[in-house]
């Protein structure tokens, strides 16, 4: 009875990129071209006004983020969106006293 052999991929873990761009990169760099476009599209300054800070953002990104771990741009922004203080308990609304011992020591 033979063994039936199906290749597979050997790099499971490795990052999906683009053209040297993580997903969540590719999707800020369209993301801003879009919202110019939208709002400088129908001006003469187009190539200025869309185009050039798109392709800064997208030269920034690809320079800044070289030797980076993946998703580091999401983490970044979570890291900068969280609560400076972590408690684990609420502050209480209201303070009392604790309660007092009736044992009385002679």
């Amino acid at each position: 009875m033979e063994v039936r052999v199906t290749p597979i991929s050997k790099c499971l873990d490795k990052k999906l990129k683009v053209l040297g761009f993580e997903v969540v990169d590719l999707f800020a760099i369209f993301l801003t071209i879009s919202i110019l476009n939208f709002v400088f599209g129908s001006t003469n300054f187009k190539f200025i006004l869309v185009w050039l800070p798109s392709l800064v953002l997208a030269s920034t990104l690809f320079f800044s983020k070289r030797g980076k771990p993946e998703n580091y741009l999401l983490h970044w922004i979570r890291y900068q969106f969280s609560p400076a203080r972590f408690e684990a308990f609420q502050d209480p609304k209201t303070w009392k006293s604790p309660p007092k011992n009736k044992l009385r020591y002679k």
